[in-house]
């Protein structure tokens, strides 16, 4: 019995063999096979059920009797391994170190990844031959790491095949599962097990790379810059008319700022000819006419709104 769920396989008895008699009774559950051991080879496994252990049970056994007193029922010696053959599940797996790959927008970024996956023992006599050896109690634990080695090794080579940049991950999740449970088979079999499912939680980028991938989501998510402009100039417009606190001052600083922007659409318009003739004739960007215009706003030459009338109209030529 195995209260813990993580035994894959129990000798016994722990120290050695135990004198065995015909016709004894071996009881194998349903999620258990038993594989007796003499002389250190394995001689047969038993599936779930009762076995009435007999020569037509274990003909690599044969009766002998080593004093006259024990009869039909003489002693044989040997060891049992029961192996755990239920589904291990939830094993978990990641990269312990960052993988590097190539990706065709991102060019060489840095990925780590987790998930989980599930075993079962589907040879146990090669299992035990092959993995176990000569411990008298194994669990999966014993063996998680190993396998968590083949999965990262498996892993590496499939996001390098089929996957070209982090950017299409989501979609792929279902497909690079797939591959890579289809690359492990082998490696699983050749240990008598089989990898029932294995899953990818996340595929994850470096924080500094993963907050340009969020630039650069937010700068797509705006659209039509134009139309983004408006509406951050109608919000603005809205909020200045529920500012009723403002009182005379307010009215008196909107007319200064009048005033003001009556007096200085010359000065703007040389400002902006200077930019664009200077540098030798060089016309300038749209870009360096809103980094003078902010220089006028900074000067207080300008006011707010002018400057927000005239960066709405640079905008719309970027």
């Amino acid at each position: 019995m195995d209260d813990t769920g993580e035994v894959m396989v129990k000798r016994v008895p722990d120290d050695g063999p135990c004198e065995i008699k015909w016709g004894a009774q071996l009881t194998v559950r349903e999620s258990q096979d038993a594989v007796f051991f003499r002389d250190g080879k394995a001689l047969d496994v038993f599936g779930p059920g009762r076995h009435v252990l007999k020569t037509q049970n274990i003909p690599l056994i044969t009766k002998w009797v080593t004093s006259f007193g024990y009869g039909e029922d003489s002693p044989f010696r040997a060891e049992v391994y029961f192996v755990g053959k239920q589904l291990f599940s939830n094993m978990k797996w990641g990269t312990s170190e960052p993988i590097l790959f190539r990706d065709s927008e991102l060019k060489m970024v840095r990925l780590r990844s987790y998930g989980t996956f599930s075993i079962q023992v589907t040879d146990s006599m090669l299992f035990i031959n092959k993995v176990v050896g000569t411990q008298g109690l194994y669990t999966f634990k014993d063996i998680e790491s190993y396998l968590r080695s083949i999965i990262i090794s498996k892993l590496t080579a499939v996001l390098g095949d089929e996957m070209k940049t982090v950017l299409d991950m989501p979609g792929s999740f279902d497909d690079i599962n797939l591959i890579l449970k289809a690359k492990l088979f082998q490696d699983f079999e050749g240990l008598g097990l089989t990898l029932h499912d294995s899953y990818i939680n996340a595929i994850s980028l470096p924080e500094n790379v993963q907050e340009l991938v969020d630039k650069r989501s937010g700068m797509a998510a705006l659209g039509n810059m134009d139309e983004f402009m408006k509406y951050k100039v109608a919000m603005s417009m809205e909020d200045a008319a529920k500012n009723e606190s403002g009182g005379m001052g307010a009215m008196v600083g909107a007319g200064a700022g009048l005033g003001m922007g009556f007096a200085m659409p010359s000065m703007i318009q040389q400002s902006m000819a200077g930019a664009t003739q200077g540098g030798g004739g060089s016309t300038s960007s749209p870009l360096d006419k809103l980094k003078k215009l902010k220089e006028l706003l900074d000067m207080e030459a300008i006011t707010q709104e002018e400057y927000e009338e005239k960066k709405k109209e640079l905008m719309n030529k970027i």
